[in-house]
C-alpha cells in the first residue's frame, strides 16, 4: 500500500486524511499468471494500481492477438474508454505473471474525488498520463520502423523481455514473431 500512497502523491499534494479516506476504498487482490480481469463484454468497474507484476492489455480475433499495453509495477490501469464511458469492453487485461493489485470501484472514485479537490486533481492527471502514453505508443507505431520500435522498446523498459513471452512484444510491437526474430538476428551480427 505504501507504493499506492507515493503513487497518489507524486501528481498531487494530499493531506493524510483524505488519501487515508480514499485509501479505504482500495481492495487488494492477488491473481495468478494467466488470470483475466477483464474480458470483452464486460463492464469495467475498478480502475487498479499495479503493485508486483505484469498485466497485459489486448484485443483478440480471428486474425490473432493485438497487444495494446503492457502494465507493470508502479502504475495505474484499466481499460480506460470501456470504464470512462460506461460500456462494455471490447478487450482483455491478463496477467502475464503473479500480480499483486489494488482495485478501486468507480462510485468510491467518484466518492474520494467528491470529498477532496487533491483527490480529483490525481484522477484527472492519471487518466491523462494514460491517455498521453496511449497517444504516444500509436505515434511510435506509424512513424518509426520496426527495428527502431524494437530498439525503443529494449531501451526504454528491456524488463519486459524476460517477463513476457516474444510472440506478445512482437504483437505489442506490430511485428509478427518471425519478423521480431529476424530484427533480434539482425542486430545481433551487427
Amino acid at each position: 500500500m505504501e507504493d499506492l500512497k507515493n503513487k497518489i502523491r507524486s501528481y498531487t499534494r494530499i493531506s493524510d486524511t483524505d488519501l487515508d479516506h480514499a485509501l479505504q476504498f482500495y481492495k487488494e487482490m492477488k491473481i495468478k499468471k494467466g488470470d483475466v480481469l477483464i474480458r470483452p463484454e464486460q463492464y469495467v468497474k475498478h480502475f487498479y494500481f499495479l503493485e508486483k507484476g505484469c498485466v497485459c492489455y489486448y484485443t483478440e480475433n480471428d486474425s490473432g492477438i493485438k497487444v495494446m499495453e503492457f502494465f507493470t509495477e508502479g502504475e495505474f490501469f484499466t481499460d480506460l474508454y470501456a470504464y470512462i464511458e460506461e460500456i462494455p469492453s471490447a478487450s482483455y487485461l491478463s496477467a502475464t505473471e503473479a500480480c499483486t493489485i489494488h482495485a478501486i470501484l468507480k462510485e468510491d472514485v467518484e466518492r474520494s474525488f467528491d470529498r477532496s479537490h487533491d483527490l480529483e486533481r490525481f484522477g484527472r492527471l492519471s487518466m491523462q498520463d494514460g491517455f498521453v502514453q496511449l497517444f504516444r505508443r500509436n505515434n511510435h507505431l506509424k512513424n518509426l520502423s520496426p527495428q527502431d520500435r524494437y530498439q525503443r522498446l529494449l531501451q526504454k523498459r528491456p524488463n519486459l523481455f524476460q517477463r513476457v513471452p516474444q510472440y506478445l512484444i512482437a504483437s505489442y510491437l506490430g511485428l509478427t514473431p518471425v519478423g521480431l526474430s529476424k530484427i533480434r538476428k539482425r542486430l545481433a551480427s551487427s
